[in-house]
């Protein structure tokens, strides 16, 4: 799956890079720097999944616990999003003295997992949570089942 198969609309200010090598369709950050000096960061990942959404998810997060400081899940809910079925999941983690939250919608098509996450220190997300909400009703993973 490439970047062309996806669908997204990002905010026209925020730079883009990508790595397909490493399954980063789209890696965009805000171009303004907050006051908690990290930069707002929305990234839309790919890869192969031989599970569910539920199963694929519940078992990433645990990756995620392993692997981040202070990492805790703040909310998690399974729904449908713009007619596909989708996994919300919102969690927060530390990096240096950064209190981080994210908010992640994953998706999964044809054996490939689509995850949309954004990042933004916590006195931040307040002004950024619409933003990443709006940007992840754009997201168009694929086909749709018959």
């Amino acid at each position: 799956m490439s970047r062309a198969d996806l669908g997204i609309a990002l905010p026209s200010s925020w730079r883009r890079r990508a790595d397909p090598d490493h399954g980063v369709l789209v890696c965009a950050r805000s171009a303004a720097v907050p006051a908690s000096g990290v930069r707002p960061e929305l990234v839309l990942r790919c890869s192969p999944v031989s599970e569910d959404l539920t199963a694929w998810r519940d078992d990433a997060l645990a990756e995620l616990g392993r692997r981040l400081h202070d990492f805790e899940v703040e909310d998690a809910d399974d729904y449908d999003l713009d007619g596909r079925p989708v996994a919300y999941r919102r969690f927060a983690h530390r990096v240096a003295a950064a209190d981080l939250v994210c908010e992640q919608w994953a998706w999964v098509v044809d054996g490939v997992g689509v995850t949309l996450t954004g990042t933004v220190a916590r006195e931040d997300y307040p002004a950024y949570c619409d933003v990443f909400e709006a940007v992840a009703h754009t997201v168009d993973p694929g086909p749709r089942a018959a």
